[in-house]
């Protein structure tokens, strides 16, 4: 028999080769292949959007399902720290939402059917909503309930007291405060003046004229300071040098400058540049430490410290400490500047530029949270904790959440914050600091602090800083206050920044 098999009938005898039917498993096979790979696509795809993209689908403003639960469920509430009611109701047939607390409307933000959200009622819409349980298996039974709506009540850390404080101490002047804990990142205070009345954002019938007329209003009311108010630094950026400086090797703590005194008195010249410490009596007779030169806040001391650390080295520590970048938070914080960046020197135009960055000014731009957490920094050892207005999400069944905190590294030699948590403490309680930060000392606390005069156009009043600590050897919580045209930092920043402190110590200590 051939080894092809069987002769085919009709064949017996003929030479040649002999033709045989064609198999057929390969074409089959192959086509099961293809449809096993397409079957398999479809369902990789229909995972990929019900389970890796659902929670970010969840979030769309535009989503179908989002704008039926606007439509129909009432959104969660939230709270202050203590569970009081910062912003609850709306949704189904009364769709305003209710906002008791003006003081907070930088943290809540709005929410209207007209307009959508902002502030932390757009960070956690989806959870508010009950779109978007917390954690993976949350959004995946929430296909399977019969009730796909599961609102989750949104508890902040907010001092509630704290913040209605801060509010009232700015008064009718237009400025920023941020109250934190060094060493969780939470928030407790985060105050904008002036505020718009959220209620008015959330009402339907007028929110489109309301938001029009906020926008042209010149005080900028919707303008959340603290996270996106830039400003000029003046002084307290002299923490910032300093931590460059002692970083890269520069200086050390006992470094002194030779001319210091003269140039004191006469000024200090820069590639024809005249830089001027402001007139004071102390400090004129020998050459300043690094502490006595914060003290009396010499900008010709940190000037040269500036040129002597050189553009790269304080670019790059500016950047650690956050100039220039915006940080992990549940609000939209503006990045700020060291300079323009198209200098030839490192980014700088000249060593002019560079001596004046060295005493904030020049083009530095900065948050009030960007100088909190760099004094967060330097209170916590060199380590920053990432910012947080979040403790935990509440669902309806009683579930929490918790919301903890992370760390963003070290930023800073133990060393040196050691040697930068001294000095502010000499900057708050030493001879020279009367008419400075002096009055922000908290009595019987150590306090650590340093003023700032941000000098801006001709005419302008400066503005007002303060950024400080309590207590001092083992910091528990850091204030940035700043004021708008407020004048020198001792007239409105410092005695804000006092009292905030002092309060915030009340918190954990009630007698104090």
């Amino acid at each position: 028999m051939s080894p092809r098999g069987r002769v085919a009938p009709g064949t017996e005898g003929r030479e040649g080769p002999v033709p045989v039917a064609p198999r057929m498993e390969g074409p089959i096979l192959r086509l099961a292949l293809v449809l096993v790979l397409l079957l398999g696509g479809v369902a990789a795809g229909a995972t990929w959007w019900q389970v890796a993209e659902a929670a970010r689908l969840s979030a769309d403003p535009l989503d179908p399902r989002r704008l039926a639960a606007v439509a129909v469920a009432v959104p969660g509430r939230i709270l202050a720290a203590d569970g009081r009611v910062l912003a609850e109701g709306g949704g189904g047939d009364r769709p305003e939402r209710r906002y008791p607390v003006p003081e907070a409307a930088p943290i809540t933000g709005y929410r209207s059917a007209l307009l959508g959200t902002a502030g932390l009622e757009r960070t956690w819409d989806a959870e508010l909503t009950g779109l978007r349980p917390p954690g993976g298996a949350g959004e995946l039974l929430r296909k399977l309930r019969t009730d796909p709506w599961a609102p989750h009540d949104v508890i902040t850390s907010i001092d509630l007291r704290l913040q209605r404080l801060g509010a009232s101490l700015l008064g009718e002047d237009r400025g920023a405060i941020v109250i934190l804990e060094p060493a969780t990142g939470r928030i407790l205070a985060l105050v904008s003046s002036p505020v718009a009345e959220m209620g008015a954002l959330s009402a339907g019938a007028t929110a489109r004229e309301t938001l029009d007329a906020l926008r042209d209003d010149p005080a900028a009311p919707l303008l959340v300071r603290p996270t996106q108010g830039l400003y000029v630094p003046g002084s307290v950026f002299k923490l910032v040098t300093a931590a460059a400086a002692l970083e890269s090797g520069a200086i050390d703590a006992s470094t002194t400058f030779a001319g210091q005194p003269r140039w004191s008195r006469e000024g200090l010249v820069v590639d024809g540049y005249r830089i001027r410490d402001a007139p004071r009596e102390s400090g004129l007779d020998a050459p300043l430490t690094l502490a006595e030169a914060l003290e009396v806040s010499s900008n010709v001391w940190f000037a040269n410290a500036a040129l002597e650390t050189g553009p790269e080295a304080l670019a790059a520590t500016a950047r650690r400490l956050g100039i220039g970048t915006s940080p992990p938070f549940e609000l939209p914080v503006a990045a700020g500047q060291l300079g323009d960046g198209d200098g030839p020197l490192g980014g700088f135009a000249d060593r002019a530029e560079l001596a004046s960055t060295g005493f904030g000014q020049a083009e530095v731009l900065v948050t009030p949270l960007q100088v909190a957490l760099v004094a967060a920094a330097i209170a916590n050892g060199g380590e920053l904790m990432a910012p947080r207005l979040t403790d935990r999400l509440v669902g309806p069944d009683g579930s929490v959440t918790e919301i903890g905190g992370r760390s963003l590294g070290r930023l800073l030699s133990p060393g040196t914050a050691g040697i930068l948590r001294d000095a502010m403490r000499r900057a708050v309680e030493g001879p020279g600091a009367a008419g400075l930060a002096g009055g922000a000392k908290v009595p019987g606390v150590p306090t650590a602090g340093k003023s700032g005069t941000a000098e801006l156009g001709p005419g302008e009043r400066p503005h007002s800083w303060f950024v400080g600590f309590v207590p001092a050897d083992a910091p528990r919580f850091v204030v940035a206050v700043v004021v708008e045209n407020g004048g020198f930092g001792a007239e409105r920043a410092v005695p804000i920044g006092g009292r905030l402190l002092r309060e915030a110590l009340r918190r954990v200590e009630p007698g104090a």
